[in-house]
């Protein structure tokens, strides 16, 4: 069984990973795990997300992978037994002080975070005979690298990948920059994304004079790494032995985690559902481009990226469309959508919903109103309740979009 590993930086984002078809997600709890940007789970919210996912025969993972210093070690052992209480399914952990932790005070079960940086079959071996049951690989490996750690572990080790999503420029994530500039450090969670920055050199007995390094006239991304996009090869990475496809992506939205769930779920059931009749389809590939991204990539599976151009010229994201709704409710009586908006929408709109196993309807936006039910010409009130005439399904859990392909 192949699994898909969705992120979750709040509930709402786990529950829609899980709907729309994460067999597994990984969420961070306030301590211990590399997102502090992300809303992340307090102990209550923790317990709701397990009960959520195993009430749907899903899995949940717990990030514990910093990098600490003493002074981060506090309430460790708590917070492990913890975690061990609520049947968390696994924590995700890169520092061998917290792995002994965790072995020495639950029955957690431990992946090794990318941050692990596991490149090889022996050190693979290494950490599965102290008890890992799986390694989360290191981003830098090729396709042919992975077969070859395959090959060289046991069955009872799982090994999981990266498939989508922002990848950091440093190796395996392992960023000193943030802390060196900012002093945030990349590897206790708090990362100020400097290589998102834009740099122009500074000769020294010429202060305040700035020459671009020429890339473009804005000006030079020296470390901005593009975003890793797999879809049109995922069945080469099941091929070559990988149980656990992950997504990157705690900070992004439910709109991002659906759109690309959507996309990747659908091809990974067609590839399980006849391996011999696969056949790659544009149009997922397509849907990944709906949710703002930055250019793609193949990352290093195929080999060295530099070929591909790995860092674009801007720190922009692009997106082939717009996410303008969350759906609330579908009156078929009235025949009427009520949303909460996002972004605004006008009457006459040719939008998109979209929802689970894949649906996705188009329609024109008619007899727009507002929550006290009167007519308007735009909707621009963000998290405000509106509705419009729909004639269609109710899906729970949709979104609503304008395609804007260029």
């Amino acid at each position: 069984m192949v699994e898909l590993l969705a992120p979750a930086g709040d509930l709402e984002r786990l529950k829609t990973a899980c709907i729309y078809g994460a067999d597994a997600t990984y969420v961070g709890g306030i301590s211990f795990g590399l997102r502090k940007g992300a809303t992340n789970f307090n102990h209550d919210q923790l317990k709701e997300a397990v009960q959520f996912t195993h009430s749907l025969g899903k899995k949940l993972y717990v990030t514990m992978n910093i990098i600490p210093h003493d002074g981060d070690l506090t309430g460790l052992t708590e917070y492990i037994a913890f975690l061990d209480s609520i049947h968390v399914d696994a924590v995700i952990v890169s520092d061998p002080g917290i792995f002994m932790e965790v072995k020495q005070n639950s029955n957690l079960e431990i992946h090794i975070s990318t941050q692990g940086s596991v490149t090889n079959a022996p050190t693979a071996n290494f950490w599965h005979n102290l008890g890992a049951s799986r390694i989360v690989l290191a981003r830098e490996l090729t396709l042919e690298e992975i077969r070859h750690i395959r090959r060289h572990t046991p069955d009872s080790l799982e090994l999981e990948a990266f498939c989508h999503g922002a990848m950091c420029m440093s190796y395996s994530g392992r960023c000193l920059i943030s802390s060196y500039m900012t002093g945030r450090d990349a590897n206790r969670g708090d990362c100020a994304h400097p290589c998102r920055y834009k740099y122009h050199l500074m000769e020294e007995k010429r202060p305040g004079e700035y020459f671009p390094i020429e890339e473009t006239e804005g000006g030079t991304y020296l470390m901005n790494s593009k975003d890793l996009k797999t879809i049109s090869f995922v069945d080469q990475l099941i091929d070559a032995g990988i149980h656990s496809l992950k997504i990157e992506g705690r900070m992004k939205s439910s709109f991002y985690v659906a759109t690309v769930l959507r996309a990747y779920r659908r091809a990974v059931d067609m590839y399980l559902k006849n391996p011999k009749t696969y056949v790659f389809e544009e149009e997922w590939d397509r849907e990944l481009t709906m949710s703002s991204h930055r250019p793609f990539t193949d990352g290093f599976y195929h080999g060295n990226p530099k070929e591909d151009g790995q860092f674009p010229k801007d720190s922009a994201s692009l997106s082939s469309a717009q996410y303008k709704a969350d759906v609330l409710r579908v009156d078929r009586e009235e025949q009427r959508m009520y949303i909460s908006l996002k972004n605004g929408i006008n009457e006459g709109d040719i939008l998109e919903v979209i929802g689970p196993k894949y649906f996705t309807r188009t329609f024109t936006v008619e007899d727009l109103r507002d929550a006290e039910g009167l007519s308007v010409e735009r909707a621009n009130i963000p998290n405000s309740t509106y509705s419009f005439i729909y004639d269609g399904e109710d899906v729970e859990h949709s979104f609503i979009r304008k395609v804007v392909e260029k």
